[in-house]
């Protein structure tokens, strides 16, 4: 394996050599590499709560050592963490950790130098500051994608929901609904094939009652991004989802 050279004035770093069979076992952890700071406990216990495993440090060597005692489902890490140049971090988890994604943290301003170090096939990014739920996402995509997080897109027909990302795609091709639309599709996808009234979808959209007009408006506009065809009216009792 090639040492990744630091650019110039950067924390000069050699990646550890290994000789075959001293690999670490691989794991379902996400290794979470961001600055020791209030937000960054907050962040890893949302993420935590979410149902991920996740281990906490804070700069580019401890990123390093960790990857290297226990080789980590994802990293996520922060292009300004104290300690090596990125270059030389992202460089060397590429290398020794190859299975491993990387998920990069970077200010909007170092984005672009950024793309080019990133595997566009396993790798992604999110500009700071970001919110938890989207961060999560891209954990969820990216170990997905890799077979580690279980498929849970529900599909009827040519229709693909993906609950937790909160995606639609209809014939392979995504479809953009608003939050509002997609509570209402999903209020409908719960009972798939069967007749959800207008109180009932009025509950399970707004969690009070609503006009039957307001429904109306809405399943209006759900059938026109995913089709008029998937959602029959059953005239005085409410609408079925069909495939």
């Amino acid at each position: 394996m090639l040492p990744v050279a630091p650019p110039e004035g950067a924390s000069a770093f050699v990646p550890a050599q290994r000789s075959h069979g001293q690999w670490p076992a691989s794991s379902d952890q996400v290794l979470l590499a961001l600055p020791a700071t209030a937000a960054t406990a907050s962040v890893v216990r949302s993420l935590r709560a979410d149902g991920l495993d996740v281990a906490s440090v804070h700069d580019g060597i401890g990123v390093l050592d960790a990857a290297r005692a226990r080789v980590p489902a994802l990293v996520v890490v922060d292009v300004e963490l104290p300690g090596p140049d990125v270059v030389t971090v992202v460089g060397a988890l590429q290398a020794e950790v190859p299975s491993a994604p990387l998920v990069a943290v970077t200010p909007r301003e170092r984005r672009a130098a950024l793309l080019g170090l990133l595997r566009a096939d396993r790798d992604d990014y999110v500009l700071r500051p970001f919110p938890v739920d989207e961060l999560s996402a891209r954990i969820r995509l990216r170990l997905r994608q890799g077979g580690l997080v279980e498929e849970k897109v529900v599909r009827i027909g040519d229709l693909a929901v993906d609950p937790d990302l909160g995606e639609v795609q209809v014939d392979g091709r995504p479809v953009a609904l608003s939050p509002t639309e997609f509570a209402l599709l999903m209020a409908l996808l719960t009972d798939a094939g069967q007749t959800v009234s207008h109180d009932e979808i009025a509950r399970r959209v707004w969690a009070e009652p609503a006009s039957a007009n307001l429904v109306q408006v809405y399943i209006s506009y759900v059938r026109r991004k995913i089709g008029a065809e998937r959602i029959r009216t059953v005239r005085g009792a409410g609408y079925v989802l069909e495939g």
